[in-house]
């Protein structure tokens, strides 16, 4: 029996780490083996690939070479964790996918999401989650919780103007909006137990 592929979206901020923690050991607790990844990253290549682009400075690539990186990392991902995980029958838990390509390079940089989605087709089979939770916050939420999180620093992403944070909030938006039999929008301003039970409740039917 293969395994459940559930991914969480969102800005920086929104809580994406702290549900994937909650959730996981949720899921356990029904007997679930589950696989808590994220991205870029998740193996050992994909993480490589994440230095890369975690770190420097924010023209240190351009939205065309993000692509092919998280393109990259993200097909070294699937091939060695997600995709042996979902064929044993776990449930794979994913901070961010190929959703995030599509918001950030695509709505934020520019690049169309026909030329990610081939990318993806290469080098992940268009692998597509079971569930998206596109897990959304307040402004004023999202900067206490990020001053909080990059008191010594912001990575990369998380130091995108806000011109480039407000498209890419846009984006997500859209792609719920546009496939929602896959998509479920979470107000994660509730407290974090609250957010979790949501999702929860979402699952229900997939439960034990």
């Amino acid at each position: 029996m293969s395994g459940r592929f559930i991914t969480l979206e969102g800005g920086e901020g929104v809580g994406k780490s702290t549900q994937i923690r909650a959730l996981a050991a949720a899921l356990a607790a029904y007997g679930i083996e589950v696989v808590a990844t994220r991205e870029p990253g998740g193996s050992a290549g994909a993480e490589a690939i994440r230095t890369l682009l975690m770190e420097g400075a924010d023209d240190r690539w351009d939205a065309r070479s993000e692509a092919l990186l998280f393109a990259a990392a993200r097909a070294d991902h699937v091939a060695r964790t997600i995709r042996p995980a979902l064929e044993r029958g776990a449930w794979v838990i994913c901070d961010r996918f190929v959703d995030s390509t599509r918001a950030y390079q695509g709505g934020g940089g520019g690049i169309t999401d026909a030329d990610i989605m081939a990318l993806h087709g290469f080098g992940s089979q268009g692998l597509l989650p079971d569930r998206t939770f596109l897990l959304t916050v307040s402004a004023n939420e999202a900067a206490r919780r990020l001053s909080a999180r990059d008191a010594d620093g912001a990575d990369r992403m998380g130091s995108k103007p806000a011109d480039y944070q407000a498209r890419l909030a846009a984006r997500f938006v859209d792609m719920a909006a546009s496939e929602p039999d896959r998509w479920r929008v979470i107000d994660a301003d509730a407290p974090a137990d609250t957010v979790t039970a949501t999702i929860l409740a979402e699952l229900a039917g997939w439960l034990p």
